[in-house]
């Protein structure tokens, strides 16, 4: 077994190198990796149902999609991300118990009781620290998770703080859960990087079949790796546009009326749009529906169509960056 501890933080190319090494190799895997600040999304997901898109774009966080499903997770400096890939039988492959078990034991060995729960997380009592997931390539399968040490509990509640009822999909919904860090409960004092380096000693130390090794990316991985992190992981067609067919809706008010603003957006792209409630004060929203009409569901793509016109000329009292806001 590969046992590579990761010093890339990028998510693209983290998750591109878990993919490459489940559908383009026959090696059994082990990676560690840390993530700069990001939010992860299930396969499934509808992402802008999903983040604090105002928040994600405050404090520069990164969004990206993987190829598991499930729902998604924040990631940052203080949580470790843990991966596991390899061959087995059809039928045999989903096995959460048997890839999760020596994180369990790892985390024994540092005095801590944890248990896999009953949506295949880990759970130090009754507080979640992990978040796992599978994938099934052929014969190959890959069995990823979240380990939770030191992250910025605060930022992780803020960048998941979805908007409640503006979205209609039949997306995978995240279902939230009270976490902690598994650092303020060990009774030594370590940081992130001495807690993933004991991590991969012990898969090091136990891993018996097959026998586990060191490993650095070649120049090839690389290659190939960076490759599939340009063209899939760090597209928006991909992150953004891959989420299932949704409709939004929201209302906003003007003054002394009130303005309904509803979206079809499928594969990203706004397939209809509805503004309404101007009655005979607004005859023009349909060229302003044309104008949205076709875009990107993607603040930047809406901002450049719309940066021609005035909003206020169709709405009086609404800007354009009001009008932007309104419609995520």
């Amino acid at each position: 077994m590969l046992c590579i501890n990761s010093e890339n933080t990028d998510p693209c190319f983290n998750l591109a190198s878990e993919e490459y090494f489940l559908r383009f190799s026959d090696a059994d895997v082990f990676l560690l990796y840390r993530n700069v600040p990001s939010i992860v999304v299930g396969k499934h997901q509808n992402t802008l149902a999903e983040i604090n898109l105002s928040y994600v774009h405050e404090k520069g966080i990164r969004v990206a999609r993987r190829i598991s499903g499930g729902g998604a997770v924040f990631h940052d400096l203080g949580n470790i991300n843990f991966a596991f890939i390899t061959t087995g039988r059809e039928g045999e492959l989903v096995n959460y118990r048997k890839f999760t078990q020596p994180v369990i034991d790892a985390l024994g060995r540092m005095s801590l009781e944890v248990n896999l729960g009953p949506r295949n997380e880990l759970l130090l009592g009754d507080l979640k620290i992990s978040g796992t997931a599978s994938h099934v390539y052929k014969r190959r399968v890959l069995h990823h998770g979240t380990l939770l040490f030191s992250s910025d509990l605060g930022a992780l509640s803020n960048a998941l703080k979805a908007p409640a009822g503006q979205f209609d999909d039949r997306g995978v919904k995240s279902i939230p859960s009270k976490v902690t860090n598994i650092r303020d409960h060990l009774g030594e004092s370590m940081n992130a990087t001495d807690f993933q380096n004991l991590l991969m000693e012990h898969i090091l130390d136990t891993a018996v079949t097959p026998k586990p090794r060191t490993y650095a990316y070649s120049e090839e991985d690389l290659r190939e790796i960076t490759g599939l992190c340009h063209s899939k992981f760090s597209t928006w067609e991909w992150n953004f546009g891959y989420s299932p067919k949704y409709q939004f809706r929201r209302k906003i008010s003007i003054g002394e009326g009130t303005v309904e603003l509803q979206l079809q957006v499928e594969k990203g792209i706004i397939r209809s749009v509805m503004i309404g409630g101007g009655g005979d004060s607004m005859p023009d929203l349909p060229e302003l529906e044309k104008m949205i009409l076709g875009c990107n569901h993607d603040p930047q793509s809406l901002r450049r169509r719309l940066s021609r016109i005035s909003v206020a000329a169709f709405i009086p009292g609404l800007e354009n960056e009001e009008l932007l806001a309104a419609l995520f």
